[in-house]
């Protein structure tokens, strides 16, 4: 079970900006760090081709590679990320290498629901307010933004602007509190349990032995 203990409230941070439009998790992931049969070392393959040229050197140009956004907490992407196959290694890699949360006009759906089920916030902004995060975090890769979960805000620090994200009541509960989809399951226990016995009550000879 998820450690419910340690809530996540707010995520604080400089912003790394990656405007590419329908990245997949192909390419969030590449195919080749899939071998592996646990979670470890997922880092590296993160956008792989995108940080690497062929002899496996850094690419200079490549947001990801310069020191300025060096402990970033906060990706801001483009429209439909995360589209593509369903790999929750993309979702681990972007954890491992120190993402807490991903900003974007849209997600694809199973990505969404890998992301909020392992804690990675996904949070969607409509397109200017995307489109002024990336300019800010382009401009001044120092600048800070802080995400409220409570609240359900993007605080922009060098703009002094302020945006309001949907959340489901249920994902909330889960990245707040650090729950999976079976924690989340096993605090209605009770309720699944009185079912079962009234349910058994009524129609005994479906009882299993």
């Amino acid at each position: 079970m998820t450690d419910v203990s340690n809530k996540l409230t707010k995520i604080e941070g400089n912003a790394v900006p990656l405007p590419i439009e329908n990245l997949d998790t192909d390419q969030i992931m590449p195919k080749q760090f899939l071998r592996i049969i646990d979670k470890a070392g997922l880092s590296k393959g993160l956008l792989y081709d995108l940080r690497f040229d062929e002899h496996g050197e850094p690419v200079a140009d490549c947001v990801l590679n310069q020191p300025a956004y060096n402990g970033a907490r906060i990706l801001i992407g483009g429209a439909n990320f995360g589209c593509g196959s369903s790999r929750e290694h993309a979702v681990w890699g972007l954890q491992q290498y120190g993402f807490d949360a991903v900003i974007a006009p849209s997600f694809a759906e199973i990505f969404y629901s890998n992301a909020m089920n392992n804690r990675l916030l996904l949070v969607q902004l409509d397109r200017e307010a995307v489109d002024g995060l990336l300019s800010e975090s382009t401009d001044d890769p120092g600048s800070k933004i802080l995400i409220d979960l409570e609240a359900q805000t993007v605080h922009s620090a060098t703009k002094n602007q302020i945006f309001k994200f949907p959340l489901g009541a249920r994902h909330k509960r889960m990245v707040i509190e650090g729950m999976d989809t079976i924690d989340l399951t096993l605090t209605a226990l009770a309720d699944i349990e009185a079912f079962e016995k009234r349910h058994f009550e009524r129609y005994p000879w479906a009882a299993v032995m």
